[in-house]
């Protein structure tokens, strides 16, 4: 076969022989591909995440695809599996959410924990649904590597804006302060106020204040006995 004959089969003009026309039209064709591409993602994230919120279990690829009006297949093809949709849904989320800017220390002490718990549990009370869901992919090492950035986060957060009753504490306390903090004031803790114990954001947030405080001046008095 000789290479006009081939060109002739395959229907393609060689790259020599392009034009400025050619090229305009193949890249509009692979911009409008990219863009329902990109469409499609967004749906699919879209539905997933608004399941997420209206049940806090994980969405089936299946109902995913219905709610997003996509084929199962293209799930497939953006995400691989529902492992990759669910992990790629919690980091759209997380996109979503605004921490806000640390409050200053120099503010009383009571003030800093009502803005330090009403902040947090704000926060946590979005993530509640997503949290919830996640339970049959809790041993997925990329939300647990999220989940630990999470902690982590709050914990740097909390050493920050109580930096004046962590300073006159030993080396050794203030990392038990900070334990004992992360444990009572954790993502599962809140869980399980508001899920389990059926308490209202109020009431929830109050018990955390009360919690706050109280390992706060524990410290102080155990400090100023020292």
């Amino acid at each position: 076969m000789t290479r006009g004959d081939a060109m002739a089969l395959s229907g393609e003009a060689p790259a020599g022989d392009l034009n400025a026309g050619d090229l305009t039209v193949r890249s509009a064709r692979s911009d409008g591909r990219n863009r329902r591409a990109a469409e499609t993602r967004r749906r699919i994230l879209a539905a997933a995440k608004e399941m997420i919120a209206e049940t806090s279990t994980a969405p089936t690829v299946v109902a995913v695809a219905k709610r997003a009006d996509v084929s199962v297949r293209s799930v497939f093809q953006h995400f691989g599996d529902v492992e990759s949709l669910f992990v790629t849904t919690v980091d759209s989320i997380g996109q979503d959410l605004v921490i806000p800017p640390p409050t200053s220390q120099g503010l009383s002490l009571e003030f800093r924990i009502a803005t330090a718990v009403e902040n947090l549990a704000r926060l946590f009370d979005k993530i509640i649904p997503l949290r919830v869901a996640a339970g049959q992919f809790a041993h997925h090492p990329a939300l647990i590597e999220r989940s630990n950035g999470l902690r982590l986060e709050v914990r740097r957060r909390v050493a920050e804006l109580f930096a004046p009753e962590f300073a006159p504490l030993s080396e050794e306390a203030r990392e038990e302060l900070a334990d004992a903090i992360g444990g009572a004031l954790s993502l599962e803790a809140w869980v399980v106020l508001r899920r389990r114990d059926g308490l209202s954001f109020d009431r929830a947030a109050a018990a955390w204040r009360r919690t706050l405080a109280a390992l706060l001046a524990h410290r102080a008095d155990a400090a100023a006995a020292a």
